[in-house]
């Protein structure tokens, strides 16, 4: 047996094609719970996963029945867990279900990348921990920021768009690719009143910087991060205090957006000076600004799409990397503010429910 990881497989069509039957044979070095999962969890994962196809578990040995397709997806899937695997990383029930669909994806678009290839793109790793795209649409945003300036990165919250450009952000720094990291968020109250907030304006607009420097706590050692922003490398401030600059040599992060007016976005964007690069991250669902405003992210998509050099990442609810009921919420509030618009426009129109499939039962057969 070779050291890279493979299946051996004996398939058998039958006449009329409609079915056929793969026997996959895992190596002894790959233990089968570290494919299975404790108490057969991501077999049931994946028998979920592929509906039309029998799979059973003897010893060391899968046996997949189902049509040719669905056969050769699930034969592709165990080799490309065991390669995942390889690399040390654990396999869990999310990164089988991502797995999945983007070996389906993959199947229809050849030009999508393996499951193994985006989860073992590592972009930085601190005290042990690695910090890697989880989804093809997170790998996809994260190759935009190399081969851009000017990235924004768009979708709903829990998608990893701070982070990972954060991640990236510390990566060009300690690659000396730039000689400084600069972080800004506009600061508009969310339902709250700056001025009644306690102390001077930086500690009452500090709440609003604070989630990026528990992102930078995350990707550096703590010790150093305030030696780096007393000597200017990493500088964590408002918007307004953007204005004037000409950020040379920079990698330099706007967050949330969307609560920027068409003013803002373009007086952030044109401080990019030479030898810099920008990504910009937001949500248009959550737009904080008073009624009447525009949001300059809205607005900049309008006016930038077709300039060289500017990608825009979009990401979705299928891109979220937190607790599987963040997805689903943003769902559900997509769902019902396409109700109001239709709503308000006078065009009704049902809204199908999503019907819930019963788990199936695994089929192992302890040798």
């Amino acid at each position: 047996m070779t050291d890279t990881p493979q299946t051996r497989t004996d398939g058998q069509e039958r006449p009329d094609g409609a079915s056929t039957s793969t026997r996959i044979v895992i190596p002894e070095k790959h233990p089968m719970v570290t494919l299975l999962g404790a108490a057969d969890s991501l077999l049931r994962v994946i028998e979920e996963g592929f509906p039309g196809a029998d799979i059973h578990v003897r010893g060391n040995e899968v046996t997949a029945t189902g049509s040719p397709a669905e056969v050769a997806l699930v034969k592709q899937l165990f080799t490309e867990m065991m390669l995942v695997l390889r690399t040390g990383q654990p396999l869990t029930e999310d990164a089988v279900e991502r797995s999945i669909s983007m070996l389906r994806s993959a199947a229809e678009d050849p030009a999508h990348p393996a499951p193994s290839e985006v989860f073992t793109a590592n972009i930085l790793s601190n005290r042990g921990r690695t910090i890697r795209p989880k989804t093809l649409n997170q790998q996809r945003y994260v190759d935009a920021i190399d081969k851009h300036t000017i990235v924004f990165g768009l979708g709903p919250a829990g998608t990893g768009k701070t982070y990972l450009a954060m991640a990236k952000a510390v990566q060009a720094l300690q690659a000396k690719e730039v000689n400084r990291i600069i972080l800004t968020r506009p600061a508009v109250e969310a339902g709250e009143r700056l001025g009644f907030l306690p102390g001077t304006l930086y500690e009452k607009i500090d709440p609003y910087l604070r989630p990026l420097y528990d992102a930078l706590h995350d990707m550096m050692d703590p010790d150093s991060i305030p030696r780096l922003m007393a000597a200017g490398t990493i500088e964590v401030a408002p918007l307004a205090y953007m204005r004037g600059r000409t950020l040379n040599d920079a990698f330099i992060i706007l967050d949330e957006a969307q609560n920027t007016s068409p003013e803002q976005m373009k007086m952030f964007l044109t401080r990019l000076g030479f030898n810099s690069r920008v990504v910009v991250t937001g949500d248009t669902s959550q737009i904080d600004l008073p009624g009447g405003t525009r949001s300059g992210l809205k607005v900049v998509q309008e006016i930038l799409v077709d300039v060289p050099d500017i990608h825009f990442s979009v990401l979705t609810s299928t891109d979220v990397v937190r607790h599987k009921l963040v997805g689903r919420i943003v769902d559900a509030y997509e769902r019902w503010d396409a109700r109001q618009e239709a709503e308000e426009s006078g065009d009704r129109k049902p809204v199908q429910r999503r019907g819930a499939r019963a788990p199936r039962q695994s089929h192992r057969t302890e040798s």
